[in-house]
């Protein structure tokens, strides 16, 4: 068991999984990164130090003393990220095990509303009915958050599982358009469509990949002004199947730009606008898109609109006969 124990302590593999962090990022690797350095540096200050100093116990003195205060600093750097990564890591879990736990009540609470308006517990008064619309949006809302919660942390322990499948982004997108149908009728809102010619057969998990297109779609509506106007392109470029949302809306500031993709950010447009927003929805994209092997980016102006793009490697799509 003690071997075990001590195996397991030195597998820096585990522990950057077990802290949902990169190679780069994992505090046992960095510290293995240090204390090469450390040795690198005690061997070259000797050498260095042979060469104008000629008592050599004064120069070994000197080595060790060094070696020794930049090992310090290593251990205190490392046991900081350490504590870091793990805050980060129960964080996470603390999301996880919450959001869990509020999913169960809430969909519960979703099918006894829809069994009350199905009428089947009798006639719902007239008063009553403004009533339970209000709890059944907010009650969506609080599963929307939810479910982007769980995503979210899924996504930061590296567990976000892909089941991967061939389905077609034009048909996606025109059965997404359908059904968004009366909340474009409610919004004032039209999308135009501009679909590459040439349909291809993309192989990635439809279900990750449709919750980008909700979220850009969704965003484009929201923040679009009076009978706002959207653009959904698709087309081939550079060998890679590249997607964009376009809409002429109240558009980004300029100082907001870094932070979009950032979780549970909000610009300030955002924010005069009243829409509602976890700030999650562009995080998630982006963590997605790029698990896929793609990228993510925008162009926006204040006032004037914005667009939001993807791209899908060539690796993940083929044409279709």
């Amino acid at each position: 068991m003690k071997e075990k124990n001590i195996i397991s302590q030195l597998n820096i593999a585990n522990h950057c999984r077990r802290y949902g962090l990169t190679l780069w990022q994992c505090p046992q690797f960095l510290f293995l990164v240090m204390g090469i350095f450390v040795i690198l540096v005690a061997i070259s200050s000797y050498a260095i130090g042979t060469r104008f100093i000629e008592d050599p116990e004064i120069v070994a003195v000197i080595v060790l003393i060094l070696s020794a205060i930049l090992f310090t600093i290593a251990v205190f750097i490392v046991r900081s990220f350490e504590r870091l990564a793990e805050a980060s890591r129960m964080k996470t879990e603390f999301v996880n095990i919450v959001s869990h736990q509020l999913r169960a009540p809430l969909s519960n609470m979703k099918w006894a509303l829809e069994y009350i308006f199905s009428g089947r517990l009798g006639r719902v008064e007239p008063s009553l009915v403004t009533y339970l619309k209000i709890i059944k949006e907010n009650n969506d809302r609080m599963r929307e958050l939810v479910e982007n919660l769980l995503i979210v942390s899924r996504i930061e322990q590296n567990r976000l599982p892909q089941n991967k499948e061939r389905f077609s982004l034009n048909e996606m997108i025109i059965k997404k358009i359908a059904l968004l149908a009366p909340y474009l009728r409610a919004t004032n809102t039209e999308i135009i469509t501009n679909l590459t010619a040439n349909d291809h057969s993309i192989f990635l998990d439809s279900s990750q990949i449709g919750i980008v297109l909700d979220n850009l779609i969704d965003n484009a509506i929201r923040y679009s002004k009076e009978k706002g106007i959207i653009t959904i392109k698709t087309e081939l470029r550079d060998g890679h199947m590249h997607c964009e949302v376009k809409d002429g809306g109240v558009g980004i500031p300029l100082a907001d730009h870094r932070y979009v993709f950032e979780k549970f950010f909000r610009s300030e447009n955002a924010l005069k606008k009243e829409t509602q927003g976890s700030g999650l929805g562009l995080y998630i994209s982006k963590a997605i898109i790029e698990r896929a092997g793609g990228k993510i980016g925008f162009s926006s102006q204040e006032g004037s609109g914005s667009v939001f793009w993807f791209t899908i490697p060539a690796l993940a799509f083929e044409r279709r006969d």
